[in-house]
């Protein structure tokens, strides 16, 4: 065709200008169209590329055989074992199961923290909230708590129902004192001085808080004791004891309405026995008796009201009280407490509800107002000539030194021990004439008033 060839598109020039062969460059056999990644080309050809519209650089048949060109073929892909991955040593790591548990622990804490003190400061500043249960669930008590009829608690819950508050108005105002059941229908045992300055009529307290009208049967002021009478049935007398079986030491309830706290119990001691008591207010009558002396605490409002032992049975009337203030002033507890002993009061409350009146025991006798020396006795003044003294053969001018035993060191304590015995007793008298001594046995009487 003269002297120009026309070639297909394969003329290949080798560097420096000398044209080659033509046809693909070398390189390896090919089986097939392939992929530039070694798969087969889905479109066919001898060029191993993908895409339909761009093949191998050598392969263009529009491409300057001149111009510089830089292949680049695909990596062969192997199939040996895949390289051991490398660790970074300043990357973060997974974290541990520790790790995992900590971090809400402590969130948890941070939060308990937070919500008491919330809680707290909303407590102080506002009041705790009614929502808030307080304290553990309940439990069986020790056997302690359960209140045996012979503990204290026991005593007191059966003496109570039996004691009652009494209120009796008069001239200078109200008096208010206590006092005990002594019968099922309605016999109050009380002090003379609880009644003494009324107009005879009363008003009782019971420990369930109900109230009766009473009026005072009778009353003998030199033994301090009085009844009075409760338009009521089927109440609870109290139990009596014994004042003659008691110790010192003995264990003692006080119950009664001090300062006028109804229903109050104190407790102590029998401090001591036969302490004779010369008491009463100016211009009244004066009081004897040998009373039983106690460390439980009796204030103003106790007067009247029982003294029981241990097995809840009474063995006193409260009377009155010992006092460090002066004549006059307000007295308060200190330990030295005197009851009458319920021998005599059981005594005298039979024949106040009998006949009206108390029978007082005597001797027969009258003592000096001057005592001898301390411990030496009391000196008789007087002796009645048809009196019990007498018929023992003591004579005016004896000094009496024991009763029953009993030592004589003041002038009341005669008179106090003899008004303990119910009229009728026999006594030992052991006395002193001159310088002889000598005992004798007096039958005490009733007098004759």
């Amino acid at each position: 065709m003269g002297g120009t060839d026309v070639t297909d598109g394969w003329d290949w020039r080798a560097p420096g200008g000398t044209p080659g062969s033509a046809g693909p460059p070398p390189g390896p056999p090919q089986t097939g169209p392939t992929t530039p990644y070694g798969g087969p080309s889905p479109y066919g050809g001898h060029g191993g590329s993908a895409s339909p519209w761009w093949s191998d650089a050598l392969a263009d048949p529009w491409r300057d055989p001149y111009a510089p060109a830089a292949v680049v073929l695909p990596s062969v892909r192997t199939t040996g074992a895949a390289p051991e991955p490398v660790t970074d040593p300043d990357a973060p790591g997974r974290p541990k199961l520790r790790q995992l548990l900590l971090v809400p622990l402590i969130v948890a804490l941070l939060a308990g923290t937070l919500g008491g003190a919330l809680g707290y400061a909303f407590a102080v500043r506002g009041g705790v909230g009614g929502g808030i249960t307080l304290g553990s669930a309940p439990a069986e008590g020790p056997a302690l708590a359960q209140r045996r009829p012979d503990s204290l608690a026991g005593v007191a819950g059966r003496v109570l129902p039996s004691v009652v508050t009494i209120r009796v108005a008069g001239l200078g105002g109200t008096s208010e004192g206590s006092g005990f059941i002594v019968s099922a229908d309605g016999y109050v045992v009380t002090n003379d001085h609880v009644v003494a300055d009324g107009t005879g009529r009363a008003s009782v307290t019971f420990d369930d808080g109900s109230s009766s009208p009473a009026t005072v049967v009778g009353q003998d002021p030199e033994s301090d004791i009085a009844v009075i009478k409760v338009n009521r049935k089927g109440l609870r007398p109290i139990e009596f004891g014994d004042s003659e079986s008691l110790a010192v030491g003995d264990p003692v309830l006080a119950i009664g309405s001090p300062l006028s706290l109804a229903n109050t119990v104190t407790a102590g001691i029998i401090s001591a026995l036969d302490r004779t008591m010369q008491a009463g207010e100016p211009g009244g009558p004066v009081r004897y008796y040998a009373a039983i002396q106690t460390d439980a605490a009796v204030n103003h409002g106790n007067s009247g009201g029982p003294l029981v032992d241990s097995a809840g049975r009474v063995i006193g009337v409260n009377s009155t009280i010992r006092s460090l203030v002066a004549e006059g002033q307000e007295a308060g507890n200190i330990g030295l407490a005197f009851a009458i002993p319920i021998n005599q009061a059981k005594r005298i409350t039979q024949d106040i509800i009998g006949t009206g009146k108390a029978r007082r025991t005597v001797i027969g006798a009258q003592v000096a107002g001057t005592a001898t020396r301390a411990g030496a006795g009391v000196r008789l003044a007087a002796v009645e000539p048809a009196g019990p003294a007498a018929a023992a053969g003591l004579k005016t001018g004896d000094v009496v030194l024991r009763l029953n035993g009993r030592p004589m060191n003041e002038p009341t304590d005669l008179i106090a021990l003899v008004r303990k015995f119910a009229p009728g007793s026999v006594v030992t008298v052991e006395y002193r004439r001159g310088t002889a001594r000598q005992n004798a046995s007096v039958t005490l009487a009733a007098d004759a008033k």
